[in-house]
């Protein structure tokens, strides 16, 4: 039964996780831009609401670390925090730095390189952590993959807008 309650809180922080970044991708969403702007405010309002009300929900499920274990969770986080902080630098390379990463938590065969290093500080990290980072990592490229769409689809806006000036002017 502890397990089976351990398992129902750590579904519970993923949920939560989860909801947030639908929220987020909503707010962000390129749909927000072609509605009216009454309708963008009351949705935005809604989703401050919802983001608001999901924040005051605290589910914590501690996990039992050895001093090794410790030291390893804290230097992975440190490796992927660095990335995280030269995302606005160099977008493409921080996107592959995060996909060996990646690549260094999953047991099936990754489609690029492999962190070796952050392999190995990984496998020092306890079950728990282990699955959280990979989490992490996973949330971080989606939401990667999410942002070079919204780019994709606002540069293909503007060429079309471009395009469309230069033929009126013909």
């Amino acid at each position: 039964r502890v397990e089976a309650f351990r398992d129902a809180a750590s579904a519970m922080e993923q949920e939560k996780e989860i909801l947030l970044e639908m929220i987020h991708n909503i707010q962000n969403s390129q749909d927000m831009r072609h509605i009216s702007e009454g309708e963008r405010e009351e949705l935005n309002l809604t989703a401050n609401r919802l983001m608001g009300r999901t924040l005051t929900v605290e589910v914590s499920v501690e996990t039992f670390r050895n001093a090794q274990q410790q030291q390893s969770l804290l230097h992975a986080t440190k490796m992927i925090d660095e990335i995280v902080n030269k995302l606005l630098d160099d977008l493409e390379d921080a996107k592959m730095r995060l996909i060996s990463l990646y690549g260094a938590c999953t047991s099936d065969v990754p489609a690029g390189p492999i962190d070796q290093k952050f392999q190995s500080v990984v496998i020092g990290c306890a079950i728990e952590d282990q699955k959280k980072i990979k989490r992490r990592l996973e949330t971080l490229l989606r939401n990667l993959e999410n942002s070079e769409k919204s780019i994709t689809l606002l540069e293909h806006q503007k060429s079309s807008v471009r395009q469309s000036c230069n033929s009126k002017q013909d």
